[in-house]
């Protein structure tokens, strides 16, 4: 009877084993993934490239791979040269995974000729190293995943190993981030902007209202801590350079949720809180996160009415988010100037400025005697917001101004 019983068993592994699933997936020209993308031309090279959605990765590769926190990125290089060219995939992600890397965890026990199919597939779909004079090689590599707008870099280099650069800002389809509800155009009546020179600028800065409130003004919040002077798209392309991750409107309730469910690290992506200044909710919000999630680091920002010398100028608040793991942290202190100069430092080596100055603000409180505000946070600060303006080419760090304003006091 055992016997007999064994034998059924082998008998159906052997019949699972035969009638092994074919592995299932749409051809590309049936995903519109292409609609997106973005091309960029150097010399005789030409690079296009595009970031696949969550949807549309399931669909090309079969599995959901943004669970697993990979992301497809598309590339086609056409080498219009006469030499050969090859591409570098550590300038797009020094952290790319290998198609086979990718493709084994759906491996499926005793099926062989399934994990065949899978394996064969990846491999074909990844972009080659190698792109010959006058060709064109297309295929993807399998990045980190980021959600919002993917920047990463196509390095190309011939032989005689010239690099050529082209560089994406690419936004995906999945997050909406806070800043993408905002019609900045329409925030304020012509009669409503204000225009300075840098002298008249910087009484403008230090007489704004020192603090964010909550939502009807009856209680302070954090002070305004700092100023940014740019255009919104090199703003942007600045803080992603920098490594800070777009956050979802707070409409996003049910998409946040199954943000949370899905991916790796997806506080990095969940809405911010709302502060209040010039009568409304922050017009964006960005979080630099650590990977442990603790001690993260929240920027919300407000365009405001004024304008220098025809640039836009953005106030805004950078302080550490008063939670770990989600739960708040009571009777924290937050020292808002180390914060402050984090981020100046940030962008300073993002090389994404260009001139840096200081104005008086809120007001001056110490360790000894801490300003409180509503949830138990106290806060220090010497009471300095900083003026930062955004460049719109890298800066090199030797060649950033010091404009010869106030000087925060030495601790």
């Amino acid at each position: 009877m055992m016997r007999f019983k064994l034998v059924c068993f082998l008998l159906t592994i052997l019949a699972a084993v035969g009638c092994a699933a074919t592995f299932k997936h749409r051809p590309l020209d049936e995903v519109n993934f292409l609609e997106r993308a973005q091309t960029k031309s150097q010399g005789n090279m030409r690079v296009t490239a595009a970031v696949l959605s969550a949807e549309e990765t399931e669909q090309v590769f079969g599995f959901a791979l943004y669970k697993k926190g990979i992301q497809p990125v598309w590339l086609q290089v056409e080498n219009n040269e006469t030499e050969p060219t090859w591409f570098l995939p550590f300038g797009l992600d020094p952290d790319y995974f290998p198609p086979l890397e990718v493709a084994y965890p759906y491996h499926r026990t005793l099926q062989p000729e399934y994990n065949r199919q899978i394996d064969m597939y990846f491999q074909q779909q990844a972009m080659g190293l190698y792109i010959a004079p006058g060709g064109i090689r297309s295929g993807f590599i399998f990045t980190n995943l980021d959600l919002g707008t993917k920047v990463f870099n196509v390095d190309l280099v011939g032989e005689n190993n010239v690099p050529k650069t082209f560089t994406f800002f690419i936004e995906v389809p999945g997050l909406v981030a806070d800043h993408r509800l905002i019609d900045f155009e329409r925030l304020y009546a012509a009669d409503q902007i204000l225009t300075y020179d840098e002298a008249g600028i910087k009484s403008a800065l230090e007489n704004m209202p020192c603090c964010a409130t909550n939502e009807d003004g009856s209680e302070q919040r954090v002070p305004i801590n700092l100023v940014l002077v740019g255009d919104g798209d090199d703003l942007l392309r600045v803080l992603i350079r920098s490594g800070w991750n777009e956050t979802a409107a707070g409409i996003q309730a049910s998409s946040q949720q199954k943000i949370s469910a899905d991916i790796p690290r997806a506080f990095r992506y969940k809405s911010v809180p709302r502060l209040y200044y010039y009568g409304r909710p922050q017009d964006g919000s960005f979080r630099d996160a650590r990977s442990s999630g603790f001690g993260r680091t929240v920027l919300r920002l407000w365009l405001s009415p004024m304008r220098l010398e025809g640039a836009l100028v953005w106030v805004g608040l950078v302080n550490r988010e008063a939670t770990q793991q989600g739960r708040a942290i009571k009777n924290q202190k937050h020292d808002l100037d180390e914060v402050r100069n984090f981020f100046t430092q940030d962008l300073w080596y993002a090389q994404g400025i260009k001139k840096f100055g200081h104005v008086k603000g809120a007001g001056a409180s110490s360790i000894s005697q801490p300003k409180k505000v509503a949830g138990g946070i106290d806060y220090l600060t010497d009471g300095y917001r900083v003026v930062l303006w955004i460049s719109q080419k890298s800066i090199a760090l030797d060649e950033v101004v010091a404009v010869d304003w106030e000087v925060p006091p030495e601790r």
